[in-house]
Protein backbone atom coordinates (compact mmCIF):
# COMPACT_ATOMS: atom_id res chain seq x y z
CA UNK A 1 0.00 0.00 0.00
CA UNK A 2 2.60 2.50 0.72
CA UNK A 3 5.53 1.20 -2.11
CA UNK A 4 3.66 3.94 -3.94
CA UNK A 5 5.53 6.67 -1.07
CA UNK A 6 8.52 4.54 -1.77
CA UNK A 7 8.64 2.48 1.42
CA UNK A 8 9.66 -1.07 0.88
CA UNK A 9 6.77 -3.78 1.40
CA UNK A 10 9.20 -5.63 4.08
CA UNK A 11 9.72 -2.12 5.92
CA UNK A 12 5.91 -1.65 5.43
CA UNK A 13 5.43 -4.75 7.37
CA UNK A 14 7.98 -4.11 9.98
CA UNK A 15 6.46 0.03 10.57
CA UNK A 16 3.12 -2.12 10.41
CA UNK A 17 4.08 -4.31 13.53
CA UNK A 18 5.92 -1.68 15.40
CA UNK A 19 2.16 0.32 15.17
CA UNK A 20 1.01 -2.83 16.34
CA UNK A 21 2.62 -2.96 19.55
CA UNK A 22 5.52 -0.70 20.38
CA UNK A 23 6.86 -2.56 22.45
CA UNK A 24 8.20 -5.08 20.12
CA UNK A 25 12.22 -5.49 19.59
CA UNK A 26 14.22 -6.70 17.03
CA UNK A 27 13.65 -10.51 17.89
CA UNK A 28 9.99 -9.81 18.13
CA UNK A 29 9.63 -8.63 14.69
CA UNK A 30 11.94 -11.53 13.19
CA UNK A 31 9.43 -14.13 15.09
CA UNK A 32 5.99 -12.71 14.11
CA UNK A 33 7.26 -11.93 10.29
CA UNK A 34 9.88 -14.73 9.76
CA UNK A 35 12.34 -12.25 8.85
CA UNK A 36 15.89 -12.16 9.19
CA UNK A 37 17.79 -10.00 11.75
CA UNK A 38 19.18 -7.85 8.60
CA UNK A 39 16.05 -7.67 6.62
CA UNK A 40 14.48 -6.22 9.68
CA UNK A 41 17.51 -4.03 10.93
CA UNK A 42 17.40 -2.88 6.73
CA UNK A 43 13.67 -1.78 7.44
CA UNK A 44 14.20 -0.19 10.48
CA UNK A 45 17.21 2.21 8.73
CA UNK A 46 14.70 2.62 5.62
CA UNK A 47 12.16 3.67 7.79
CA UNK A 48 14.71 5.97 10.11
CA UNK A 49 15.90 7.44 6.76
CA UNK A 50 11.96 8.68 6.23
CA UNK A 51 11.47 9.68 9.52
CA UNK A 52 9.12 6.65 10.27
CA UNK A 53 10.92 6.08 13.37
CA UNK A 54 12.15 8.34 16.21
CA UNK A 55 13.88 7.86 18.90
CA UNK A 56 11.76 6.54 22.14
CA UNK A 57 11.41 8.96 25.02
CA UNK A 58 10.42 6.07 27.08
CA UNK A 59 12.73 3.24 26.80
CA UNK A 60 15.91 5.44 25.78
CA UNK A 61 18.52 3.87 23.11
CA UNK A 62 15.28 2.28 21.35
CA UNK A 63 13.16 3.43 18.78
CA UNK A 64 9.00 4.14 18.22
CA UNK A 65 7.20 4.39 15.21
CA UNK A 66 5.74 7.62 14.19
CA UNK A 67 1.80 8.08 13.40
CA UNK A 68 0.97 7.76 9.60
CA UNK A 69 -0.91 10.93 10.18
CA UNK A 70 2.39 12.95 10.96
CA UNK A 71 4.99 10.31 9.42
CA UNK A 72 3.27 9.86 5.87
CA UNK A 73 2.05 13.82 5.81
CA UNK A 74 6.67 14.36 5.93
CA UNK A 75 6.95 11.67 3.03
CA UNK A 76 4.45 13.57 1.09
CA UNK A 77 5.76 16.68 1.67
CA UNK A 78 9.53 15.67 0.87
CA UNK A 79 8.25 14.46 -2.58
CA UNK A 80 6.53 17.47 -3.15
CA UNK A 81 9.69 19.56 -2.68
CA UNK A 82 11.47 16.92 -4.81
CA UNK A 83 8.85 17.25 -7.61
CA UNK A 84 9.06 20.59 -7.25
CA UNK A 85 12.57 20.89 -7.75
CA UNK A 86 12.36 18.54 -10.52
CA UNK A 87 9.90 20.98 -12.18
CA UNK A 88 12.00 24.01 -11.45
CA UNK A 89 15.40 22.37 -13.27
CA UNK A 90 13.17 21.17 -16.06
CA UNK A 91 12.09 24.85 -16.64
CA UNK A 92 15.78 25.43 -16.27
CA UNK A 93 16.70 22.50 -18.97
CA UNK A 94 14.20 23.94 -21.16
CA UNK A 95 14.95 27.93 -21.14
CA UNK A 96 18.60 26.56 -21.77
CA UNK A 97 17.69 24.00 -24.85
CA UNK A 98 15.49 27.30 -26.27
CA UNK A 99 18.59 29.63 -25.82
CA UNK A 100 20.59 26.83 -27.67
CA UNK A 101 18.36 26.52 -30.19
CA UNK A 102 18.02 30.08 -30.98
CA UNK A 103 21.70 30.40 -31.00
CA UNK A 104 22.76 27.07 -33.47
CA UNK A 105 19.68 28.71 -35.40
CA UNK A 106 21.80 31.28 -36.63
CA UNK A 107 24.47 28.77 -37.32
CA UNK A 108 22.77 26.50 -39.59
CA UNK A 109 25.35 25.94 -42.34
CA UNK A 110 24.33 26.96 -46.26
CA UNK A 111 22.31 29.58 -45.20
CA UNK A 112 21.74 32.53 -47.31
CA UNK A 113 20.17 35.96 -46.23
CA UNK A 114 20.97 39.14 -48.58
CA UNK A 115 23.22 37.57 -51.26
CA UNK A 116 25.75 36.20 -47.78
CA UNK A 117 25.97 32.71 -46.95
CA UNK A 118 27.41 31.46 -43.63
CA UNK A 119 29.45 28.12 -43.50
CA UNK A 120 29.67 26.48 -40.01
CA UNK A 121 33.42 24.78 -40.17
CA UNK A 122 36.17 24.32 -42.09
CA UNK A 123 34.91 21.09 -44.09
CA UNK A 124 31.94 23.81 -45.68
CA UNK A 125 34.33 26.65 -45.66
CA UNK A 126 36.55 24.13 -48.12
CA UNK A 127 33.70 22.80 -50.21
CA UNK A 128 32.55 26.11 -50.83
CA UNK A 129 36.39 27.14 -51.81
CA UNK A 130 36.72 24.54 -54.48
CA UNK A 131 33.40 25.66 -56.05
CA UNK A 132 34.39 29.11 -56.28
CA UNK A 133 37.60 28.20 -57.32
CA UNK A 134 37.00 26.97 -60.21
CA UNK A 135 34.49 30.05 -61.26
CA UNK A 136 37.21 32.47 -60.64
CA UNK A 137 38.78 33.62 -64.50
CA UNK A 138 40.86 36.91 -62.97
CA UNK A 139 42.04 37.62 -59.85
CA UNK A 140 42.24 36.24 -56.00
CA UNK A 141 42.97 38.69 -53.30
CA UNK A 142 44.05 37.32 -49.80
CA UNK A 143 45.10 38.48 -46.33
CA UNK A 144 46.50 35.54 -44.34
CA UNK A 145 47.57 37.17 -40.65
CA UNK A 146 49.08 35.44 -37.80
CA UNK A 147 52.22 34.37 -39.03
CA UNK A 148 52.61 30.93 -39.80
CA UNK A 149 50.09 28.95 -41.59
CA UNK A 150 49.13 25.66 -40.36
CA UNK A 151 50.28 22.62 -42.61
CA UNK A 152 46.86 21.71 -42.85
CA UNK A 153 45.73 25.06 -44.30
CA UNK A 154 48.30 24.79 -46.68
CA UNK A 155 48.13 21.19 -47.99
CA UNK A 156 44.40 22.53 -48.58
CA UNK A 157 45.27 25.51 -50.71
CA UNK A 158 47.79 24.26 -52.45
CA UNK A 159 45.21 22.39 -55.40
CA UNK A 160 42.99 25.03 -55.27
CA UNK A 161 46.34 28.02 -55.79
CA UNK A 162 48.10 25.33 -58.58
CA UNK A 163 44.38 24.93 -60.25
CA UNK A 164 44.04 28.84 -59.93
CA UNK A 165 48.00 29.89 -61.80
CA UNK A 166 47.54 27.28 -64.37
CA UNK A 167 44.51 28.88 -65.48
CA UNK A 168 46.06 32.69 -65.78
CA UNK A 169 44.25 33.52 -62.22
CA UNK A 170 46.40 36.58 -60.86
CA UNK A 171 46.90 35.33 -56.91
CA UNK A 172 47.88 38.27 -54.65
CA UNK A 173 48.23 37.01 -50.66
CA UNK A 174 49.23 39.51 -47.91
CA UNK A 175 51.56 37.66 -45.20
CA UNK A 176 52.90 39.23 -42.10
CA UNK A 177 56.62 39.96 -41.67
CA UNK A 178 56.43 37.33 -39.02
CA UNK A 179 55.94 34.79 -41.86
CA UNK A 180 59.99 34.54 -42.54
CA UNK A 181 60.61 32.97 -39.46
CA UNK A 182 58.03 29.45 -40.34
CA UNK A 183 60.05 27.18 -42.82
CA UNK A 184 56.39 25.46 -44.02
CA UNK A 185 54.99 28.93 -44.84
CA UNK A 186 57.76 30.48 -45.92
CA UNK A 187 58.75 27.47 -48.66
CA UNK A 188 54.90 27.24 -49.74
CA UNK A 189 54.97 31.26 -50.31
CA UNK A 190 58.11 30.92 -52.28
CA UNK A 191 56.38 27.92 -54.09
CA UNK A 192 53.80 30.43 -55.07
CA UNK A 193 55.97 33.17 -56.49
CA UNK A 194 58.00 30.72 -58.27
CA UNK A 195 54.60 29.54 -59.93
CA UNK A 196 53.73 33.21 -60.72
CA UNK A 197 52.10 34.60 -58.09
CA UNK A 198 52.31 38.05 -55.91
CA UNK A 199 53.30 37.76 -52.49
CA UNK A 200 54.06 40.65 -49.79
CA UNK A 201 54.55 41.40 -46.39
CA UNK A 202 53.86 43.66 -43.93
CA UNK A 203 54.27 43.89 -39.97
CA UNK A 204 50.31 44.52 -39.43
CA UNK A 205 47.88 43.21 -41.47
CA UNK A 206 43.65 43.69 -41.44
CA UNK A 207 42.06 40.71 -40.78
CA UNK A 208 41.68 37.57 -42.55
CA UNK A 209 40.42 37.94 -45.82
CA UNK A 210 39.32 36.32 -49.36
CA UNK A 211 38.41 38.25 -52.76
CA UNK A 212 37.63 36.21 -55.56
CA UNK A 213 37.34 38.15 -58.98
CA UNK A 214 36.33 41.76 -56.94
CA UNK A 215 32.90 40.14 -56.83
CA UNK A 216 33.15 38.02 -53.78
CA UNK A 217 34.35 38.05 -50.31
CA UNK A 218 34.78 35.65 -47.54
CA UNK A 219 35.38 37.04 -44.00
CA UNK A 220 35.84 34.62 -40.88
CA UNK A 221 32.98 34.88 -38.70
CA UNK A 222 35.07 35.24 -35.92
CA UNK A 223 38.69 36.79 -36.67
CA UNK A 224 39.99 35.13 -33.67
CA UNK A 225 39.04 31.56 -34.24
CA UNK A 226 38.69 30.83 -37.88
CA UNK A 227 37.47 26.89 -37.46
CA UNK A 228 33.85 28.43 -36.52
CA UNK A 229 32.98 29.35 -39.90
CA UNK A 230 32.94 32.08 -42.35
CA UNK A 231 30.56 34.38 -44.28
CA UNK A 232 30.60 34.44 -48.34
CA UNK A 233 29.03 37.88 -49.61
CA UNK A 234 28.24 38.76 -52.89
CA UNK A 235 26.98 42.30 -51.64
CA UNK A 236 29.16 45.22 -53.94
CA UNK A 237 29.25 47.54 -51.18
CA UNK A 238 30.83 44.97 -48.51
CA UNK A 239 33.02 43.24 -51.44
CA UNK A 240 34.18 47.27 -52.67
CA UNK A 241 35.23 48.06 -49.46
CA UNK A 242 37.16 44.50 -48.52
CA UNK A 243 39.02 45.26 -51.72
CA UNK A 244 39.93 48.69 -50.96
CA UNK A 245 41.21 47.74 -47.66
CA UNK A 246 43.68 44.72 -48.99
CA UNK A 247 44.95 47.40 -51.98
CA UNK A 248 45.39 49.81 -48.88
CA UNK A 249 47.81 46.66 -46.66
CA UNK A 250 49.07 45.84 -50.51
CA UNK A 251 50.88 49.72 -51.02
CA UNK A 252 52.34 49.50 -47.36
CA UNK A 253 53.93 46.06 -47.50
CA UNK A 254 57.34 45.01 -49.40
CA UNK A 255 57.71 42.06 -51.87
CA UNK A 256 59.00 38.50 -50.20
CA UNK A 257 62.51 38.32 -50.16
CA UNK A 258 63.11 42.16 -50.25
CA UNK A 259 64.56 44.06 -46.66
CA UNK A 260 62.83 45.82 -44.61
CA UNK A 261 64.83 49.15 -44.47
CA UNK A 262 65.58 51.14 -41.34
CA UNK A 263 64.03 54.58 -41.14
CA UNK A 264 66.71 57.48 -41.54
CA UNK A 265 65.66 59.06 -39.28
CA UNK A 266 64.97 56.34 -36.19
CA UNK A 267 67.01 53.71 -37.76
CA UNK A 268 64.22 51.55 -36.73
CA UNK A 269 62.45 48.58 -39.14
CA UNK A 270 58.58 49.34 -39.55
CA UNK A 271 58.15 45.76 -37.58
CA UNK A 272 60.29 47.41 -34.89
CA UNK A 273 58.58 50.56 -34.93
CA UNK A 274 54.84 49.19 -35.15
CA UNK A 275 56.11 46.63 -31.89
CA UNK A 276 56.75 50.18 -30.00
CA UNK A 277 53.81 51.09 -30.67
CA UNK A 278 51.43 48.75 -29.73
CA UNK A 279 53.00 48.07 -26.20
CA UNK A 280 53.04 52.22 -25.81
CA UNK A 281 49.71 51.93 -26.82
CA UNK A 282 48.55 49.08 -23.69
CA UNK A 283 48.69 46.11 -25.61
CA UNK A 284 50.56 43.19 -23.12
CA UNK A 285 53.43 41.49 -24.86
CA UNK A 286 50.70 38.42 -25.90
CA UNK A 287 48.55 40.73 -27.17
CA UNK A 288 51.57 42.42 -29.48
CA UNK A 289 52.39 39.42 -30.38
CA UNK A 290 49.50 37.88 -31.65
CA UNK A 291 48.44 41.56 -33.76
CA UNK A 292 52.04 40.92 -35.09
CA UNK A 293 51.90 36.88 -35.75
CA UNK A 294 55.14 36.73 -33.24
CA UNK A 295 55.58 34.39 -30.49
CA UNK A 296 55.65 35.97 -27.36
CA UNK A 297 59.40 35.00 -26.37
CA UNK A 298 60.30 37.06 -30.14
CA UNK A 299 58.49 39.98 -28.66
CA UNK A 300 60.26 40.13 -25.20
CA UNK A 301 63.47 39.69 -27.00
CA UNK A 302 63.07 42.49 -29.63
CA UNK A 303 61.38 44.88 -26.94
CA UNK A 304 64.60 44.22 -24.74
CA UNK A 305 66.88 45.01 -27.49
CA UNK A 306 65.09 48.14 -28.53
CA UNK A 307 65.03 49.41 -24.55
CA UNK A 308 69.01 48.87 -24.60
CA UNK A 309 68.96 50.97 -27.76
CA UNK A 310 66.91 53.87 -25.96
CA UNK A 311 68.80 53.29 -22.56
CA UNK A 312 65.52 52.52 -20.55
CA UNK A 313 65.22 49.95 -17.73
CA UNK A 314 61.35 49.89 -18.01
CA UNK A 315 58.17 49.85 -20.32
CA UNK A 316 57.44 53.28 -18.90
CA UNK A 317 60.66 54.82 -19.46
CA UNK A 318 61.10 53.65 -23.21
CA UNK A 319 57.68 54.74 -24.41
CA UNK A 320 58.98 58.24 -22.90
CA UNK A 321 62.21 57.96 -24.47
CA UNK A 322 61.16 56.53 -28.04
CA UNK A 323 58.29 59.62 -27.97
CA UNK A 324 60.87 62.47 -27.22
CA UNK A 325 63.35 60.68 -30.14
CA UNK A 326 59.83 60.98 -32.20
CA UNK A 327 60.07 57.29 -32.62
CA UNK A 328 56.49 57.15 -32.19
Amino acid sequence: MLVTLGLAATSEAVYKEMLADPQSGVSDICARLSLSETAVRTALDELADLELLRASRDVPGTMRAVSPEVGLQLILRRQEEDLLRRQQELARSKAAAARAVAEYADLRPNTTVDNTERLVGLDAIQSKLEVLGREVSRECLSVMPGGAQSQASLDASRPLDQDAMNRGVSLLTLYQDSVRNDPATLAYARWMAQEGGLIRTSPVLPPRMLVLDREVAFVPVDPANTKLGALCTREPGIVATMTALFEQAWHNAVPLGADRTEAPETGLTPGEKELLSLLAGGLTDEAAGKRLGLSLRTVRRQMAALMERLGASSRFEAGLKAAQRGWL
